[in-house]
């Protein structure tokens, strides 16, 4: 499983790779990859991911050992970055009885801490502090 920083960078790599080495070849196949490539980019440069790095990462995972999630559960709250109870609710299994309220607000928190925030929301409350 690869997290959406991961494929993000990914994506992001083998674009400058092909701008570098100038192959632009026009079969039906590379221009399909090429707006699957171009789509998923524009996607991903819209969420938390395009803002993370291995450092970040690391520190999240990290983080998040001494909880009992699994992988897939640590990679939706990275993917995702829950902001309630309620996503969280949807990323964890049975998380009504493996977390306390006091735990899924300290989870939140750690969230919110490590994890950099939805650019699109940022620009917007900042834009919205401005007119203010």
């Amino acid at each position: 499983m690869l997290s959406n920083y991961e494929v993000f960078q990914l994506l992001t790599d083998l674009k400058e790779q092909r701008k570098d080495s100038g192959k632009n070849k026009n079969s039906a196949g590379q221009q399909n990859l090429n707006t699957i490539m171009y789509e998923t980019l524009k996607y991903l440069s819209k969420t938390p991911c395009s803002r993370q790095n291995p450092k970040i990462v690391k520190e999240f995972l990290t983080a998040m050992m001494p909880q009992k999630f699994t992988k897939a559960e640590k990679l939706q709250l990275m993917n995702h970055r829950p902001q309630t109870a309620v996503e969280i609710q949807l990323m964890v299994e049975e998380s009504e009885e493996r977390l306390s309220e006091e735990q899924t607000e300290e989870l939140i928190q750690t969230v919110s801490e490590i994890l950099p925030g939805d650019p699109e929301q940022e620009n917007a409350a900042a834009a919205g502090a401005e007119t203010n």
